[in-house]
C-alpha cells in the first residue's frame, strides 16, 4: 500500500511539473506553482490565482492533473469505428493512464454494435500494445473507469491467463473498500456471467460479500431491483438483505419496478410473503397505469408463487379484459394458466378468452388449445359456447395421436372433467398397447399419468354406458394402492372422530377403502404428484397430497335407517373384493365427503374440476353423498353440534334420493 501511495505521488509530481510554467512568480515554491496551475480550472474565483496557501488548495478535493476535457477525450468519444481508436496509439497524442482505459472501453462498445469486427481486432498488434499499456499503468486508472475497464476486458473474451485481465481483477480487489456501492453493483450486474465462465469466481465471491455487508448504502430502487435480478440468485444472504431494502424503498417503485421484483421472485421461486404483501398493497392502492405486458407478468408471477390476494386479482382481471382482443394466442394461453393456477375464475375474463380462441380458430395451435383446456378443467369452467368444444374435438381429431403420450392423457382427462369427452378419445388412450407404456413403470411421472388413466377408465365405465371399447383391468390397480403415511389434516381428524362417535362400533364404517375408480375412501392420501413440484409454472394434476378428494367414511344404512356392518356385504366398487352377502333390499351406501379449503376455487364455494369429477364418479357408482365442506364444519363448536350436523346431513341425502 505504501509503494502504491509513493507511486501515485510521484506520478502527480511529474504531471504537475509538466504543467508548470517556465518562469515561476517570485516567492512561490515550484511545487505550489504547479499545483496552483493544476487546480486553476476548479478554483471558485479568479482571486485564487494570486492567493491561498498549499493547505487551502488541498481542501478543494479535486487534486488531479486531468480535470480538463482534453482533445484526446473528444477524439475517443467521437470515434465511430475501431480503426479510429487504434490510430490514436501512433498519432503522437499523449495518452495518460485513464485515456488508454477509455480507448479500450469505447472499443468494446463499438464492437457490441458491430461484433463482426471482433475476430479481426483480436489479432491486431495495436490491440496488444494497448493492453500492454493498460497493464503497465493499471494502478493509476480511476475507480469508475476501472470498473468499466474490467467489464470490457471480460467482453473481449481474453484468455484466462491474460496479464491485463488478472491485473485489472487484482486492482479491483485492492480497491473494493473504496469503490462506491453503485460501482460494485454495476460490476456484478454486468459481469457476473463472465466471471463465472472465465474462472473469476473468487473475485465474484468477494464482490458479493462486500455488497452484502454494505447493503445499507443502497439509496435508490433501481439498484435494489437490478441487484435482485442479476445477483440475488448468487447469494442467499445477499438476497435476504435486498428483500429488506426492497421493503424499505417499495413506496418509490413504479409499476415496472414492481413487475421486475415479482418476476425475479418467481424465477427464483422465493415466496417472500412480506415483499409480496407490500407489492400487493401498492398495486391496489396506487393508480398505476398497468400495460398489457406488465399485467401478464404480474399474473404469471402471482401464479408461479401461489400467492393469493383477492383485490390484486380483481384488478388484474378488470385491467386485462380491455386488452383481450389485442392478445396473441400464446399470451391468452399463458394468462389462462396463471389464473387457473391461482384458482381464480373470473367469468367475464374467461369468456373473453374463449371468444378470442373462436375468433382465431384457424390460426390457434394445438399446444395453446391444450393449455387452455387444462386450465379450464382445473377451475371447472365450461364455456357457454358449444363452438369451443367443437373446435377442440376438430383439432384433436387430427393431431391427438401426435402429441406427447402424457399430454394425450392430460387432454382426455380434462375433457372428462368438463364432461365433453367422446368415445373415440376414450378409446385412443385406453387401448391396451397405450396402457402398456405406463403399466409397471416406477417413474413418479408415469404413475401419476396412470392415475389419470384410471379416472378416464372410470369415466368411460360410469358416465358413458354406450362406450364399448377397452377399459383398464381391475388387476392393474392393485400394485398402485396408495401407501398411507398416517398424515391427516385437522379437519379430517376432527371429522373422523365425530364419525366414530356417531357409528358407535368400528364395523359400522370403513375408513381406508381404495375404489377401482381411483379415489380413496378414508385417509385422504394419494400418489405424490410429480407435476406439482417446486418451480413448476402451473399444476394441472389430478391429485395432491392434502387436497385429494377423500370421503372420510363409507357406511351402509338399511331400509329403516340403521347402520349395517360394511365388510359383511359385497362391494363392487372395491379394488380388492370383500364380503359375500348381497345388500338387503332398500339398503343405501353413503360416503361422507370432506371438502377442505384447497378444494375450492378462490373466494368461492365452487369445487375445482378434479373434485367435481370425484363427486360425479362416486355418485354414479351408487353412493349417496354427504358433503361436509370446511366452511360449515368450522362453525360447529361442540361434539353434540357435530353429531347433530352429520345426522341431519344423512337424513337430507336419503330424502333427496327418495324424492328422485
Amino acid at each position: 500500500m505504501a509503494a502504491h501511495l509513493v507511486r501515485r505521488c510521484s506520478w502527480l509530481l511529474r504531471a504537475a511539473t509538466r504543467l508548470a510554467p517556465a518562469m515561476a512568480p517570485a516567492g512561490r515554491p515550484g511545487l505550489a506553482r504547479a499545483a496552483h496551475r493544476t487546480l486553476a480550472s476548479s478554483a471558485p474565483s479568479p482571486s485564487s490565482h494570486s492567493s491561498g496557501s498549499w493547505s487551502e488548495l488541498l481542501e478543494k478535493e479535486v487534486f488531479t492533473p486531468f480535470a480538463e476535457n482534453q482533445e484526446v477525450d473528444q477524439l475517443i468519444e467521437k470515434a465511430t469505428g475501431p480503426e479510429e481508436l487504434l490510430r490514436l496509439l501512433g498519432s503522437g497524442h499523449c495518452l495518460h493512464q485513464n485515456h488508454a482505459a477509455l480507448v479500450l472501453i469505447r472499443l468494446c462498445r463499438l464492437l457490441s454494435e458491430k461484433p463482426e469486427h471482433k475476430a479481426t481486432l483480436t489479432q491486431d498488434a495495436r490491440l496488444q500494445q494497448l493492453l500492454y499499456l493498460i497493464n503497465s499503468q493499471i494502478s493509476t486508472v480511476w475507480n469508475g473507469t476501472l470498473v468499466k475497464l474490467l467489464r470490457s476486458l471480460y467482453v473481449l473474451s481474453l484468455p484466462t491467463a491474460s496479464r491485463t485481465l488478472r491485473s485489472a481483477e487484482q486492482e479491483v480487489r485492492w480497491r473494493l473498500r473504496r469503490l462506491k456501492y453503485k460501482q460494485l453493483a454495476f460490476l456484478v450486474e454486468s459481469s457476473a456471467t463472465y466471471m463465472q465462465e472465465q474462472g473469476s469466481q473468487e473475485l465474484l465471491a468477494e464482490l458479493l460479500v462486500h455488497l452484502e455487508r454494505r447493503w445499507a448504502e443502497i439509496e435508490d430502487g433501481r439498484t435494489v431491483v437490478a441487484m435482485m435480478m442479476k445477483a440475488g440468485h448468487l447469494s442467499e444472504s445477499l438476497m435476504n438483505r435486498l428483500e429488506d431494502k426492497c421493503l424499505e424503498l417499495v413506496e418509490q417503485f413504479g409499476p415496472d419496478e414492481l413487475r421486475k421484483v415479482l418476476v425475479t421472485l418467481a424465477a427464483q421461486n422465493r415466496r417472500s410473503v412480506p415483499v409480496l404483501r407490500a407489492i400487493s398493497y401498492h398495486l391496489v392502492q396506487k393508480p398505476f397505469l398497468l400495460t398489457k405486458s406488465i399485467l401478464l407478468d404480474l399474473a404469471y408471477a402471482y401464479g408461479k408463487l401461489g400467492f393469493h390476494q383477492t383485490q390484486v386479482f380483481q384488478r388484474l382481471a378488470a385491467d386485462l379484459l380491455p386488452y383481450t382482443p389485442s392478445l396473441t394466442s400464446s399470451e391468452v394461453a399463458r394468462c389462462t394458466k396463471s389464473f387457473a393456477f391461482l384458482k381464480w375464475l373470473n367469468l367475464p375474463l374467461f369468456e373473453a378468452f374463449t371468444q378470442h380462441v373462436l375468433s382465431r380458430a384457424q390460426s390457434i395451435t394445438v399446444p395453446h388449445l391444450c393449455n387452455m383446456l387444462l386450465a379450464f378443467a382445473r377451475v371447472n369452467f365450461r364455456p357457454g359456447q358449444d363452438q369451443f368444444f367443437s373446435l377442440v374435438h376438430k383439432k384433436l381429431g387430427v393431431e391427438l395421436e401426435g402429441l406427447d403420450l402424457a399430454l394425450q392423457v392430460d387432454v382426455v382427462w380434462a375433457l372428462c372433467v368438463l364432461q365433453q369427452v367422446r368415445d373415440v378419445e376414450l378409446h385412443a388412450v385406453l387401448r391396451p398397447e397405450f396402457q402398456a407404456q405406463f403399466l409397471g413403470s416406477g417413474s413418479p411421472k408415469d404413475q401419476s399419468t396412470f392415475q389419470k388413466l384410471v379416472h378416464i377408465s372410470a369415466t368411460a365405465q360410469l358416465e358413458h354406458p354406450e362406450y364399448t371399447g377397452p377399459l383398464l383391468p381391475a388387476s392393474a390397480l392393485v400394485p398402485l394402492l396408495p401407501a398411507l403415511d398416517g398424515k391427516v389434516t385437522p379437519l379430517q381428524k376432527d371429522l373422523q372422530g365425530a364419525l366414530r362417535g356417531l357409528l358407535g362400533t368400528a364395523d359400522r364404517g370403513s375408513f381406508t377403502v381404495a375404489t377401482q375408480y381411483g379415489w380413496v375412501l378414508g385417509e385422504g392420501q394419494c400418489y405424490p404428484c410429480p407435476f406439482h413440484r417446486k418451480g413448476s409454472p402451473l399444476s394441472l394434476t389430478v391429485l395432491t397430497r392434502l387436497s385429494c378428494p377423500s370421503p372420510d367414511a363409507e357406511v351402509l344404512l338399511d331400509a329403516d335407517g340403521q347402520f349395517l356392518p360394511v365388510r359383511d356385504f359385497m362391494a363392487p366398487h372395491l379394488v380388492l373384493p370383500c364380503g359375500s352377502q348381497p345388500l338387503p333390499t332398500g339398503a343405501k351406501r353413503l360416503a361422507f365427503l370432506r371438502w377442505e379449503f384447497p378444494n375450492f376455487n378462490s373466494r368461492s364455494k365452487d369445487l375445482l374440476g378434479r373434485f367435481m369429477l370425484a363427486r360425479r364418479h362416486l355418485l354414479a357408482a351408487g353412493f349417496l353423498l354427504v358433503d361436509v365442506p370446511y366452511y360449515e364444519w368450522l362453525e360447529l363448536k361442540s361434539e353434540w353440534q357435530k353429531g347433530a350436523y352429520l345426522k341431519d346431513k344423512m337424513r337430507k341425502a336419503v330424502a333427496e334420493q327418495l324424492a328422485k
